[in-house]
């Protein structure tokens, strides 16, 4: 479920705090694409599917017909690592169903789709403290002891998830509304978040100044959204847990109305009112996100919404198998990128890789830190063991 429509002045005043960065950003963006314009790079990329199938037999029918596409997509489009296309399922703790969950867990077992943790919250009244970190800990627990989903860390055990906020308002960012809970960041990391895959939520009051990063939130966890500003994460960080991973928020001046350019926003979102093209595809590539010091793995985070009929063929029909075959194709030809697929889970694994100055193709450090629940028989790579970690345990 996500916030009702606001009037168009509205949406403007929420919009002014990155608004007014864009220009700068737009600035060091040249500068850095013009500085590496030859530059061979490897592209990560990652779908946030805000997972939403519903309860009852309709939502039963709705996941395995999902199953059968993402099984059908993925095997016929995968990346230069032979890794299937697939999207991360975020699942709504508070809609937990477990035939539900075993069917998602299937298909990730089959490597069509990991699961992670979805939240709507606030929405009659403001939430509390206790309950958020009540749900959350419920919720985790459940996904990993009955169904073997999310992951652990190597080196502890410790149980790990990504995030995603319903209705965007991450840490209480929306005015109030859809959460209630200033501590909700704080309470992400005492429970296990790894990283928030919320973001970019413009025009919605929720959307940080910070866009086109992966960074760490800039004020207390405690604090009401301190992930709306702080600075982006470098080659020799320290990283404080959660991560702010963001997907691509840019402007495309392609549109024309009467002939006249009207820019529209783009932010990555697997919809039926805005076509899979290789420009959209440059565009995300060009908003140059990834980890300061590492140029050359450039992350795309998108996102969808499942299951909005209207938008079924852009998340997961032909037009997606016809654009990464196309960008395949763009790949093969111009020599100039490799192209990945990730879970959020892989992302953050190869996030951390470039931290702690691994190199190379980030394809090698999909299990680098975090290794699936199922999977606990994954290991690093020789040349893993023994780094020093740079992951700050909350």
């Amino acid at each position: 479920m996500e916030n009702s429509n606001p009037g168009t002045l509205r949406k403007l005043r929420w919009s002014l705090p990155w608004l007014v960065r864009y220009p700068g950003w737009r600035a060091k963006e040249f500068a850095r694409r013009v500085r590496s314009r030859e530059a061979f790079t490897h592209v990560i990329v990652v779908v946030a599917n805000h997972y939403e199938p519903g309860l009852g037999e309709q939502a039963v029918k709705r996941v395995e017909d999902w199953w059968q596409q993402a099984r059908r997509l993925g095997n016929a489009v995968r990346d230069h690592d032979g890794t299937p296309f697939r999207h991360t399922n975020f699942y709504p703790a508070e809609q937990y169903d477990r035939h539900l969950l075993e069917l998602l867990a299937g298909m990730q077992s089959e490597g069509f789709g990991e699961v992670e943790v979805h939240l709507h919250h606030g929405i009659d009244q403001p939430d509390t403290a206790e309950n958020t970190r009540r749900m959350l800990l419920d919720f985790r627990n459940i996904l990993v002891e009955e169904h073997k989903c999310l992951s652990r860390e190597i080196s502890t055990g410790t149980p790990r998830y990504g995030f995603v906020h319903g209705n965007w308002a991450l840490a209480n960012s929306a005015g109030g509304r859809f959460c209630g809970v200033d501590s909700e960041m704080e309470i992400l990391a005492e429970t296990g978040c790894y990283a928030d895959f919320t973001l970019p939520s413009a025009p919605d009051e929720s959307q940080a100044s910070r866009i086109n990063a992966i960074y760490q939130c800039g004020r207390p966890l405690h604090e009401r959204k301190p992930h709306h500003d702080g600075p982006d994460l470098k080659v020799g960080d320290r990283l404080t847990l959660p991560a702010i991973i963001t997907g691509p928020l840019v402007f495309d001046w392609q549109r024309r109305i009467g002939g006249i350019p009207v820019p529209r926003v783009d932010d990555g979102a697997l919809a039926a009112n805005y076509p899979l093209t290789i420009a959209r595809f440059n565009r995300w590539r060009d908003a140059d996100i990834g980890v300061r010091g590492r140029p050359d793995w450039v992350f795309i985070k998108l996102y969808c919404h499942g299951f909005f009929p209207w938008d079924y063929d852009m998340m997961i029909g032909e037009p997606v198998r016809e654009f990464w075959s196309e960008v395949m194709e763009l790949a093969e030809r111009t020599r100039q990128f490799k192209l990945h697929f990730a879970s959020a889970r892989e992302a953050f694994n190869m996030i951390m890789a470039a931290v702690e100055n691994q190199s190379g193709d980030p394809g090698r450090y999909r299990d680098y830190r975090l290794v699936q629940v199922m999977d606990q028989s994954s290991s690093r790579p020789a040349e893993q063991k023994g780094a020093e970690s740079h992951l700050v345990l909350s």
